[in-house]
């Protein structure tokens, strides 16, 4: 999905980037009484005066991805987010520069722009999709000279290893690179012909349930119902207590609960679950000839 920046954009890009390079650069211990500045006090004018020297940092690390099709003005400004991020959690006492740690964070927020913008179906999902997302076209480069277009068995479990993810990852993320998206609505066909034309769309399976089959599906569950409510029927209190808490609850009841609830021990509770669950069989079969058949017992 292709997004192009108007010239206007372009103009106003080249004048951002200008004015990124005409800010000073800082030396190790100007940069670190900013930090300390604000990290300490709370200096606003420390903190722009950090992030303004490091703009120019931005910009290269947009530049790098600037072939994904993404606007390069919003690769910059999400970058933007990405150093505003690494100065509120910058640490200078750690003895590293900025600049070092600024880049992880830059980084990662232009690749997660990317990877939610890239196309209307979400791209990456784990850690493994994110990293064959950024890397496969470079080791795709690497195998055979890039002459093959598919890639076997052995190229998949060779990238697999090379970035330390499971070979069925990257045949989910190089078929997904390699297929670009598709409107529903556009046309099987290649013909200029404005009639019987199938759409995509036309074509995607429904997985609902017909409506004789919804209609029979509500009759079944109906009778079933009315099965099992006159099987109930044939339980004493104790049992029907003993069933609707062991098999008719979504939270089942142990039976060591309901033996404490009952008065009697866990396994008397056992065998008279056992007891009841013959008698119900029972029933249901003086009413229906086969209620296994019936989705009854199991």
């Amino acid at each position: 999905m292709a997004h192009m920046d108007t010239p206007e954009t372009q103009r106003a890009n080249r004048r951002y980037m200008k004015q990124a390079m005409t800010v000073p650069l800082l030396d190790e211990q100007h940069e670190f009484d900013l930090a300390r500045r604000w990290k300490d006090h709370g200096d606003e004018q420390a903190l722009h005066e950090l992030t303004c020297a490091y703009m120019r940092l931005v910009i290269s690390l947009a530049t790098r991805f600037r072939n994904y099709g993404l606007p390069y003005g919003d690769l910059i400004q999400e970058g933007n987010v990405g150093l505003m991020q690494a100065a509120a959690r910058f640490e200078p006492e750690r003895g590293v520069r900025f600049s070092t740690y600024a880049s992880w964070w830059i980084r990662a927020a232009i690749q997660d722009y990317i990877l939610r913008n890239w196309s209307i179906v979400r791209t990456g999902t784990t850690a493994a999709h994110k990293s064959l997302f950024f890397n496969l076209r470079r080791l795709r480069a690497l195998i055979a000279n890039g002459t093959r277009q598919n890639l076997t068995e052995d190229d998949r479990i060779f990238i697999a290893k090379r970035l330390g993810v499971g070979a069925s990852d990257v045949a989910t993320i190089d078929a997904r690179l390699m297929t670009g998206d598709r409107s529903l609505n556009a046309t099987v066909s290649d013909s200029t012909s404005s009639e019987n034309l199938t759409e995509w769309q036309d074509l995607l399976p429904c997985e609902r349930p017909l409506p004789e089959e919804e209609v029979m599906e509500n009759h079944d569950s109906k009778q079933r119902s009315r099965w099992i409510e006159g099987a109930l029927e044939s339980l004493n209190e104790r049992e029907l207590t003993i069933i609707r808490e062991r098999r008719l609850r979504d939270d089942v009841a142990t039976l060591e609960t309901l033996g404490v609830r009952l008065g009697i021990s866990k396994e008397r509770v056992r065998q008279i679950e056992h007891m009841a669950l013959k008698k119900l069989r029972t029933a249901l079969l003086d009413k229906v000839p086969d209620p296994e058949a019936a989705g009854l017992l199991a």
